[in-house]
């Protein structure tokens, strides 16, 4: 066998072998994998019963109902198109609001509810934290100070 048929040979086998790892890779997270849904795309495609998810959209104006227990909180998940109610036990973010913008992980119950497990409170672009916010408009010169 001539070396430029062994070093194509080689290259496939290497090759493949690369294809095999990543194949492997991807059947491994598929079953880890969190997929997104927003309360438009349940409504459309159904319920995913049975497997962990995540649920992401704005809180619902006025959706928002804290248990007496002091720990559970019900709220409404929407895309503007569809809702989804929700159930959250746990210590929510400081940015967990009305009208913002939230993503839920957890799992779909037959009755339509989500029950979370995590909650993610999003924020937009022009969100600071409020350690940061006063010190964005000191503005100091590199120049020196040429009125002394």
């Amino acid at each position: 066998m001539k070396a430029k048929h062994q070093r194509l040979t080689l290259a496939l086998l290497a090759l493949g072998a690369v294809v095999v790892a990543g194949l492997l890779a991807l059947s491994a997270l598929k079953d880890q994998a969190s997929f997104f849904y927003a309360p438009s795309d349940v409504k459309r495609d159904g319920l995913p019963l049975g497997r962990a998810v995540r649920l992401g959209g704005m809180v619902a104006e006025g959706s928002v109902k804290r248990a007496a227990d002091g720990v559970t909180v019900h709220f409404t998940v929407t895309d503007g198109a569809a809702t989804t109610p929700v159930v959250f036990a746990g210590i929510v973010p400081n940015l967990f609001r009305e009208k913002s913008g939230v993503v839920a992980e957890g799992q779909f119950q037959p009755d339509g509810r989500f029950v979370a497990s995590n909650l993610l409170a999003k924020h937009d672009e022009k969100y600071m934290p409020p350690e940061m916010a006063g010190k964005m408009h000191e503005t100091k010169t590199l120049a020196p100070d040429r009125g002394s």
